[in-house]
C-alpha cells in the first residue's frame, strides 16, 4: 500500500482500536507527519525493534508489537515442537507502555500454542538474559528502549544462550515478519485464554534470588569488600528497573551504607528529573552528586532504564573544592579489566588460556592490560551480542576462560551466566574495586593513573549527529556512501591524507565490504577482515603509539551518526592535544556531508 492508503486503512479499519483511530485523525492535515509514520515499517534489525512511540507502520505501538511477536511465533514455530515447549521468557522496564507491551507480546505468542513466562514486575535486560538460561527457555523478548529519550520503546529478541539473538535467526524472523501481508489475521488469546491453555506462567522471586546467589560467587577480595562495608555509596536507578537487584547484590556482599536517590527510586517512564535517562550523561547523575555531598559519599553510581549500563562518579579535591569527576565508559572499563585479572593472578585464580573480548571502538589500552596478564584480547563489532557471542564458541563450547568484557558505551560483563552487558554485576564489581582501592590507600583516580602510567595514556571520545525521521534517515546513508566513495578515489597514501580534513591516516578498514586499504606511497594493499559484514568505516592514524583511530558509523538503535575518536601517548597533555585536534578536523569533514 502507499502511505496515504496505510493511513486510511489504519485510520478507518474496525480491526484497530479507537485511540489509534483518534490520534490518525488528529493529523489528517499534517502529510508530513502522516508520511513519517507510513512511509516504512518499523525496521526490525539484528536484535528488535525500536521507535518513537505512536500510531503506524513506523512507530512502536500494540499492533506493531504483535505482528513482530507473531514473526517470531512463526519461527518459533518453524523449529518444531519442542521449541514452542521451551518458550519463550520476557520481560519490561519502566517506559510507557512496557506492561502492555510485554502482555500483547505473551498472548500473541500463546494464540500460536508457544509457552511464555512473564515477568511479574518489571526487571532489567540482565536478569532477561539470567532467566532465559534459567529457564532453559527456547527464546526471550525485552521490552525497552534502552537510554533513549521518553518518546521511545522497542523490543529487543533474545536467543536460547541469553544473547541478543543472532543475525542468522533475525533474518529468518524478519522473514516470516514481512510474510504477514494483512495484520487482521493476528488474534491474540485474551489473558484469561492465555491461563486457561497453561501457556502462560509468571516468574519472579525465585530468579531474583537465583540471579542474585550468582553475582555473589563472583565477588572478587570479599576481604576488602567487608572491611569497608561502611564506605559510602550513592546510587540512583534513574527511575528505570535497576532499583530493587542493584541495592539486592550490594546489599548481599555487605556494605551497609548505599543511598537511593529518592526522586528517582521510583518506576516512571517520563523520566521527569532528567533530560535523557542516560547514564553515559554526566549531567543524569546531577541529583545523585548533590545527594553525595551530603552524607559523603565516595562513589556516585547510575544505571540505565534496563539498568544494562552504568556510569559512576567519585568524590575529589579540585582548587581546594570538592567535586565528583565523573569517568567515561572506557575508563570505567579499563579500570575493571586490570582489577579483575591483577586481583585473580595475585591469587592464582586466573586460568590458562582466559581471554577479554572488547569492540573495535572502545579503547586499544585494554590490549596493552591483557598481554602485561597474558591474557587474549579479543576484538569485535559494536554490539554486545558479539561479546555474548564469543563467550558461547570460545568458553561454552570451546577451551577459553571468559574473564571480563566490555564497550565503550558504558556496557560490563562478567562471569557466563548472563549474556548481555549487565549494570548490575558491574555496580557490584565498580563497588569492590573502590573498597579494593580504599584498602590500598587509593582513590579510584589514583588506579585510573597507574593504568596511564603502567600502559600509557590514551583518551577516546564520540560525536553524534542527530538526524530524525525520513529525511535523517536519507542523510546518513548520503553521508557513508560519501566517506566510501572518497575511499574508492584514492590510490596512495598521499591521496589518504585528504580523506578527512587532513588527519594522518595510514589504513581503512570498511567493515562493509571486509576489507583493510593499507596506503603506501606507490599504491594500496588490500587485506581481508574477519569480521561480520557491518556499516562501518574505521581510519586507522598511526600516532606515537602506532594505536590512533577514528571510525564512523550509523548507530543500530538511534538515528545518529556516530564518530569515535581514540588517541594514544606517553604523557597526557599530547594525548588530549592530538584528540582535539583529529576530533576538530574528522567533525567537520562528516559534518559537512551531512548539510
Amino acid at each position: 500500500m502507499s502511505v496515504e492508503e496505510l493511513y486510511k486503512f489504519w485510520s478507518e479499519d474496525p480491526y484497530f482500536d479507537e485511540a489509534t483511530r483518534a490520534e490518525l485523525l488528529a493529523i489528517k492535515d499534517d502529510k508530513k507527519e502522516i508520511e513519517e509514520r507510513f512511509f516504512r515499517d518499523l525496521e526490525f534489525g539484528t536484535a528488535g525493534l525500536r521507535g518513537v512511540l505512536g500510531a503506524g507502520t513506523n512507530r512502536m505501538n500494540m499492533y506493531i508489537v504483535s505482528k513482530a511477536s507473531a514473526g517470531l511465533g512463526k519461527y518459533i514455530v518453524s523449529e518444531g515442537e519442542e521449541a514452542m515447549k521451551r518458550g519463550v521468557v520476557i520481560s519490561y522496564d519502566s517506559r510507557h507502555f512496557s506492561p502492555e507491551f510485554a502482555e500483547i507480546t505473551a498472548r500473541t505468542l500463546t494464540s500460536m500454542g508457544i509457552r511464555v513466562y512473564l515477568s511479574d514486575e518489571l526487571r532489567p535486560v540482565p536478569m532477561l538474559s539470567y532467566s532465559v538460561r534459567w529457564h532453559k527457555a527456547f527464546a526471550g523478548v525485552m521490552i525497552t528502549a534502552s537510554h533513549n529519550p521518553s518518546k521511545y520503546n522497542g523490543y529487543k529478541v533474545y536467543g536460547e544462550d541469553g544473547g541478543q539473538v543472532p543475525p542468522e535467526a533475525a533474518s529468518k524472523i524478519l522473514g516470516f515478519i514481512e510474510g504477514i501481508e494483512d495484520i487482521r489475521t493476528i488474534h491474540p488469546d485474551s489473558l484469561e485464554e492465555a491461563k486457561a491453555k497453561g501457556l502462560l506462567t509468571y516468574w519472579g522471586e525465585a530468579v531474583d534470588e537465583a540471579y542474585t546467589d550468582m553475582l555473589d560467587k563472583l565477588v572478587i577480595d570479599r576481604q576488602a569488600i567487608l572491611n569497608q562495608k561502611d564506605m559510602s555509596i550513592v546510587y540512583t536507578p534513574l527511575h528505570g528497573s535497576g532499583n530493587k537487584p542493584v541495592r539486592r547484590i550490594l546489599k548481599k556482599i555487605g556494605l551497609e551504607n548505599v543511598h537511593v536517590v529518592p526522586e528517582q527510586e521510583l518506576p516512571d517512564g517520563s523520566f521527569p528529573t532528567v533530560e535523557v535517562p542516560n547514564p553515559e550523561n554526566p549531567a543524569a547523575l546531577s541529583m545523585a552528586i548533590e545527594l553525595a555531598k551530603k552524607v559523603d559519599a565516595d562513589l556516585v553510581i547510575g544505571t540505565d532504564p534496563d539498568s544494562d549500563r552504568i556510569g559512576i562518579a567519585v568524590r575529589a579535591k579540585k582548587d581546594g573544592q570538592e567535586v565528583y569527576v565523573p569517568f567515561s565508559g572506557n575508563q570505567v572499563g579499563l579500570m575493571l579489566l586490570d582489577y579483575i585479572l591483577d586481583s585473580k593472578k595475585t591469587a592464582g585464580e586466573l586460568p590458562e588460556n582466559s581471554f577479554a573480548v572488547t569492540t573495535i571502538v572502545s579503547s586499544k589500552l585494554a590490549g596493552a592490560i591483557c598481554r602485561y596478564y597474558g591474557v587474549e584480547l579479543q576484538e569485535v563489532l559494536t554490539g554486545f551480542k558479539f561479546i555474548g557471542e564469543r563467550i558461547k564458541l570460545d568458553d561454552e563450547f570451546g577451551n577459553k576462560h571468559f574473564q571480563f568484557g566490555f564497550e565503550e558505551s558504558y556496557g560490563y560483563l562478567a562471569g557466563l551466566d548472563v549474556r548481555d552487558k549487565d549494570a548490575v554485576v558491574a555496580a557490584m564489581l565498580i563497588a569492590g574495586m573502590l573498597a579494593q582501592s580504599r584498602e590500598r590507600g587509593q582513590s579510584l583516580l589514583d588506579r585510573l593513573e597507574s593504568i596511564y602510567q603502567r600502559f600509557g595514556y590514551g583518551f577516546e571520545e564520540a560525536v553524534s549527529f542527530t538526524l530524525e525521521g525520513k529525511e535523517g534517515i536519507e542523510k546518513i546513508s548520503g553521508a557513508m556512501k560519501s566517506l566510501r566513495a572518497d575511499l574508492e578515489s584514492c590510490g596512495n597514501l598521499s591521496d589518504a591524507q585528504k580523506l578527512l580534513g587532513g588527519a594522518p591516516i595510514v589504513a581503512v578498514r570498511d567493515y562493509q565490504t571486509s576489507k583493510r586499504y593499507v596506503f603506501t606511497d606507490n599504491g594500496i594493499e588490500l587485506e581481508d577482515i574477519a569480521l561480520p559484514k557491518s556499516n562501518v568505516l574505521l581510519y586507522e592514524l598511526g600516532g606515537d603509539k602506532g594505536l590512533d583511530w577514528a571510525c564512523a558509523r550509523p548507530s543500530g538503535t538511534e538515528p545518529k551518526l556516530k564518530i569515535y575518536f581514540g588517541i594514544y601517548a606517553n604523557t597526557e597533555e599530547a594525548s588530549r592535544a592530538r584528540l582535539a585536534d583529529t576530533k576538530e578536523k574528522v567533525s567537520g569533514c562528516v559534518k559537512s556531508r551531512l548539510a
